[in-house]
């Protein structure tokens, strides 16, 4: 038997319809099961599941400071290509979503060196999406001086 190793993630929103619009048209996840309280997507083969909780549920951020911005935590995304990285900023900023932090390169000239970028979803739950500028370096082991 082959096992594929994905993530599982469920997480809250406000409203299902809009995480529809997001997830599968903006972000391009294919949708897979879903209820009249839930549905799930596939995030690059990772399974990320949006559970409506009510409608006045948003987000509520705490901020961390990494390489000179302000981190919004708790945030989830994925590690990508540098060419996904920058076709999926395009498709971000030309749906007219705004970014909390812009696309930009981080860590320059460290092992940790990376394009990151960060943005909401309908119901203000933080995403960050991030690309290596050198895959391997995705789990290099160092102390970081900010």
């Amino acid at each position: 038997m082959h096992l594929t190793i994905a993530f599982h993630y469920a997480f809250p929103v406000h409203s299902l319809e809009e995480a529809k619009q997001f997830y599968g048209n903006v972000l391009g996840c294919k949708e897979g099961r879903s209820s009249e309280k839930w549905q799930d997507y596939s995030l690059n083969g990772h399974q990320i599941v949006c559970h409506w909780v009510g409608d006045s549920y948003r987000c509520v951020d705490y901020y961390n400071p990494v390489d000179g911005d302000e981190v919004p935590v708790p945030h989830a995304g994925l590690a990508l290509t540098v060419e996904q990285f920058h076709e999926l900023a395009k498709r971000v900023r030309e749906a007219g979503i705004k970014f909390i932090i812009e696309p930009h390169l981080r860590f320059k000239g460290a092992p940790g060196e990376q394009w990151t970028m960060f943005f909401k979803d309908p119901s203000g739950n933080n995403l960050e999406f991030k690309a290596m500028t050198k895959m391997e370096n995705l789990f290099a082991k160092y102390n970081v001086v900010e």
